[in-house]
């Protein structure tokens, strides 16, 4: 249990770290770097290995839709017609995290009707689509969210 809390904490300073970043350059920021990290932590366990797979690729699991529906936002200038800038972007943290920025821009909501957007909402939309986030999540993706959240909570991103 320790080696995984200290593998969490780790995993979500890195994300802190690498994110901020990209973070700066978004405007008008919707999501914070712990709910970006956390969310990364309960899709994949935040793995940085280039990863593509049944449709969804990088450490954030996008998919093709919805690095389109958040800009489709490429690396060094590459076109994004070209066949590798979706993997691209998505499998570096800084392209990925500005994408997903952009996607909660145009599609953030109150997902769970409790008058309030926030994390959980925004974990919603990111696993289950800008239109469908209402519906019900897996209770590992559920727990690996709140676990991660609440071991961040005293983390204030505004002084980072």
């Amino acid at each position: 249990m320790a080696a995984n809390k200290l593998c969490c904490t780790l995993t979500i300073g890195a994300i802190l770290y690498l994110g901020f970043a990209a973070l700066i350059q978004a405007q008008d920021k919707i999501l914070d770097e712990v709910c970006l990290g956390c969310i990364c932590e309960a899709i994949s366990g935040c793995s940085q290995e280039r990863y593509c797979a049944d449709g969804v690729c990088g450490p954030f699991r996008i998919t093709w839709a919805y690095w389109a529906d958040g800009g489709k936002l490429t690396l060094n200038n590459e076109s994004p017609l070209s066949e590798e800038a979706f993997a691209n972007c998505v499998s570096d943290p800084y392209c990925a995290a500005n994408t997903i920025q952009n996607y909660m821009r145009k599609f953030g909501q109150d997902c769970n009707g409790d008058g309030v957007v926030d994390c959980y909402d925004y974990a919603s939309i990111h696993k289950l689509g800008g239109f469908g986030c209402n519906g019900e999540l897996t209770q590992q993706y559920k727990t690996s969210l709140d676990v991660c959240l609440k071991a961040h909570s005293n983390i204030d991103v505004r002084i980072l």
